[in-house]
């Protein structure tokens, strides 16, 4: 019998919540003996695993590090990769799959027999850059470790053209794309009926300016229905937004619902919101998991004028883009909903759901394994 090869699935993340990696867990575990490193338990499926304590810090901190530019000491002190360097045998895997620019300089280091494939999750150097401080003191360690640990990767992915264009741009590597496209799901178009209702779900965070969306339903008649599933991120963020929505009378909160349920979850919705002002470089190439997963569901979405989300609604007739980011244009787009319109969405993505699932897309990682492996 012939032994598969080893791979390590490497992630600062919690990992039964982390889409993007546990597809590269579904991906592989039936052709690779896998192991996995994160936050918190075993994702299903794996072989062994190696737990970090979720207070690990998967960033940097070491302000005099920063300012001084010492980058080793930097990455040395952040306490995920010491306790990680603790847990992980080295010189014992094939191949390390390295989610985030975080994990790169630790999975090389690890000296997988075969190497490394590094996937991005969006552009590191531009991560926070609407921040002055971290413009000045981190988007230089990122940077450091882009140009140093990049080129040893024997292959690199992230998730749209725009920022693997950047990549390729800056420090000369060759890049691939897989979208953080959702697992296909065999489904039917389901009926649209009055009130349409539309669904934002997603991460509580202020820099997504979900205020903007409440704002937006503001004199929205009855017609149309808004519903938020808004996870925790950022507790007093997502307590102002719920004071906000108060006296709005199609605006309800609802509790946020487990990744594996979700796509069922939105088939009882007609239209996504995925609506994202772009404030910094990655929001303006943002093709997020919403995206995808309104796809699978076989509902419409409304996105505003991000070019990535922009492309394929326009490819796939998918639903409508915003003329711009404020609330009023959205409110335009809302009030402006009609049945039969949004019925013509579901069937197109009923269309689209094969060529822009997670199986379809996931050929590149696959790809690029199989080159690292020699199969």
């Amino acid at each position: 019998m012939t032994t598969r090869p080893s791979m390590l699935i490497l992630s600062f993340s919690p990992i039964r919540s982390d889409p993007r990696v546990l597809k590269q867990v579904a991906l592989f575990k039936d052709k690779y003996h896998v192991s996995t490193c994160a936050y918190g338990d075993a994702p299903n499926g794996v072989e062994d695993h190696y737990a970090l304590p979720l207070d690990a810090r998967g960033w940097s901190s070491d302000k005099l590090g920063l300012i001084s530019r010492n980058y080793r000491r930097v990455y040395d002190g952040m306490t995920a990769v010491q306790l990680a360097r603790t847990i992980l045998p080295r010189n014992h895997f094939d191949i390390v799959f390295a989610n985030d620019l975080n994990t790169l300089p630790l999975a090389l280091e690890l000296n997988p027999r075969l190497g490394v494939h590094s996937d991005l999750h969006e552009y590191a150097p531009r991560e926070k850059e609407s921040d002055r401080k971290w413009r000045l003191f981190v988007a230089p360690f990122m940077d450091w470790m882009c140009r140093v640990h990049l080129p040893q990767a024997r292959s690199v992915s992230t998730v749209c053209q725009g920022i693997a264009d950047e990549y390729a741009r800056n420090f000369g590597v060759k890049v691939g794309v897989v979208t953080n496209a959702a697992p296909y799901l065999d489904a039917a178009v389901t009926a649209t009926v009055a009130p349409v209702k539309v669904i934002y779900s997603g991460a509580g965070q202020r820099y997504r300016k979900i205020e903007l969306i409440i704002e937006a339903m503001r004199d929205v008649g009855p017609e149309v229905q808004m519903d938020f599933v808004v996870m925790p991120n950022e507790p007093e963020y997502v307590a102002e937004l719920r004071e906000q929505a108060r006296g709005i009378p199609n605006v309800k909160f609802l509790d946020p619902v487990p990744y594996e349920q979700l796509v069922a979850f939105l088939r009882d919705y007609d239209v996504a919101m995925c609506f994202l002002p772009n404030s910094t470089f990655n929001l303006q190439n943002a093709l997020p998991n919403k995206f995808f997963e309104a796809v699978q569901a076989r509902i419409g979405v409304i996105t505003g004028p991000s070019p990535a989300m922009v492309n394929l609604v326009r490819e796939f007739s998918l639903g409508v883009v915003t003329e711009d980011f404020t609330a009023a244009s959205l409110r335009a787009v809302l009030a402006g909903l009609e049945a039969d319109q949004v019925s013509e969405w579901k069937l197109a993505a009923n269309a689209a759901a094969w060529p822009l699932s997670a199986e379809s897309q996931a050929a590149v990682w696959e790809a690029s394994v199989s080159t690292i492996a020699g199969t």
